[in-house]
């Protein structure tokens, strides 16, 4: 008798302890004051008293991480975007994905204060899309003397993204460069009865590159280990005379081993089109462990605005859905709440055909590489011809393919100068054979007598 258990039923267990025991880890033991000790230490390691100038910009939700990966990673995810949350960290990175992706979010952030998400993206080829919200609202209650509600308000917040990226000079030696752009409309809505005329909307725009390639690889893969990144994020005019929370982001990702990923981040906070001064530099450094083909540790930390933040997360997936797990620990957490954790499920919607057309290219193109082995170059060229047309910027089988028509070009001059002196020098059977005895030549006669058979 088998005690074993499947993979899917491995991926729902792990997923529900994933839920279930953060929040048993959260408060194992753990004082609010050893909490706050423990964390005001690494505050003043960072001399975070003396950060200055924040809280100046407009709509805090654009610096609010939605979830899944790029939050746990800490933000550090300007060049290792690789799943929808793309949208928040670096819009290039939709034409480099590889599956068409649907995901919902919610952050629990403090209290009754929660967040929204929705995030989709797909890629034709080098052209990739995506559209993306988060949606924050925060209630409010009014009690009289006596404890009798009175009155109810909501403040929100929502931002709504559109995704445009387009992948240049890709090819088979070279993943390209990829430039994308989001399009990006803010509303904040605050009761009169708050702070009158206080709604607003704002319209901004994220500029972005993105670069992948290798260096310094252990590990044999197609994927490239080693990518750049640079963004303008929120970049647009003024709210009601308060400035966007504008920032120019670049970072790398690095992935020595297969299941290993790092991000680093820096962060420059600007206000182009106010006089009043930035935030100080930022920065954010992240890991990513796949711990199995259905399990992914991560863990990330942030030190932005006076506000150090660590993070620390997981994603289990079971067949075509992933489940993101986070809890983060900054200023805003509290041990006896439950709060500051994200859920992210994801939905990979296939990848368009890419995958199946790839599997095809490589049985065509070792099928082309055997032939060419055994010397069948009419077949080499015709296998070959077949890759290029499903993939133009499949290199080796354009070089095979040059080589082969090389090879069956000098082998038919070879054979033509074979043949050629022979064709040359050979003489038709039913010619006349000349006659020279009497000078005459062409008749096809011989009138000439054998010299002992002459007549007297």
């Amino acid at each position: 008798m088998k005690f074993g258990m499947t993979g899917p039923r491995r991926a729902y267990l792990l997923l529900a302890a994933l839920i279930v025991c953060a929040p048993a880890v959260r408060a194992s033991g753990v004082s609010e004051q050893a909490f706050s000790d423990w964390y005001g230490d690494i505050a003043n390691r960072f001399a975070v008293e003396d950060v200055q100038n924040t809280g100046l910009t407009v709509f805090p939700t654009l610096s609010i991480p939605i979830g899944g990966e790029y939050e746990a990673m800490g933000t550090a995810y300007t060049a290792g975007a690789r799943d929808v949350t793309f949208l928040e960290a670096n819009p290039a990175a939709s034409s480099d994905l590889q599956y068409t992706e649907l995901a919902l979010f919610h952050n629990n952030l403090i209290a009754d204060t929660n967040m929204e998400g929705l995030g989709y993206t797909t890629r034709l080829e080098d052209f990739g899309v995506g559209v993306g919200g988060k949606f924050l609202h925060v209630p409010f209650t009014e009690y009289d003397d006596f404890g009798i509600q009175q009155g109810t308000a909501r403040y929100l917040e929502a931002i709504v993204a559109g995704n445009l990226s387009y992948n240049f000079f890709n090819s088979f030696y070279f993943n390209g460069v990829s430039a994308g752009a989001n399009v990006k409309a803010a509303y904040r809505g605050i009761p009169e009865q708050i702070a009158p005329n206080q709604s607003a909307a704002g319209f901004m725009v994220d500029l972005g590159l993105l670069s992948r390639f290798n260096l310094l690889k252990f590990y044999p893969s197609r994927d490239r280990n080693f990518s750049v990144g640079t963004v303008i994020r929120n970049l647009g005019p003024n709210v009601l005379g308060e400035p966007l929370p504008t920032n120019w982001t670049s970072g790398i990702a690095y992935s020595p081993f297969r299941p290993l990923l790092i991000g680093l981040d820096v962060t420059v906070p600007m206000t182009p089109f106010s006089p009043l001064p930035a935030e100080p530099v930022g920065y954010a450094t992240g890991i990513a462990v796949t711990v199995t083909d259905f399990f992914v540790m991560r863990s990330g930390f942030q030190l932005k605005g006076g506000n150090p933040r660590i993070t620390m997360g997981g994603s289990v997936t079971v067949q075509d859905m992933t489940v993101t797990v986070n809890y983060t620990l900054d200023m805003t957490t509290q041990l006896t709440a439950f709060d500051r954790f994200s859920l992210q499920a994801g939905f990979s919607l296939g990848d368009r055909g890419r995958g199946d057309r790839q599997a095809r290219i490589r049985t065509l193109y070792l099928d082309a590489l055997q032939a060419f082995a055994e010397g069948d170059l009419e077949r080499t060229i015709e296998l070959t011809q077949q890759v290029t047309d499903l993939d133009p910027t499949f290199q080796p089988a354009s070089e095979t393919l040059q080589m082969a028509q090389r090879m069956q070009s000098l082998q038919q001059q070879m054979d033509a100068i074979r043949s050629g002196p022979a064709a040359e020098t050979s003489q038709p059977s039913d010619a006349p054979t000349p006659d020279t005895t009497d000078g005459t030549a062409g008749t096809g006669e011989n009138t000439s007598a054998p010299a002992d058979t002459a007549a007297p």
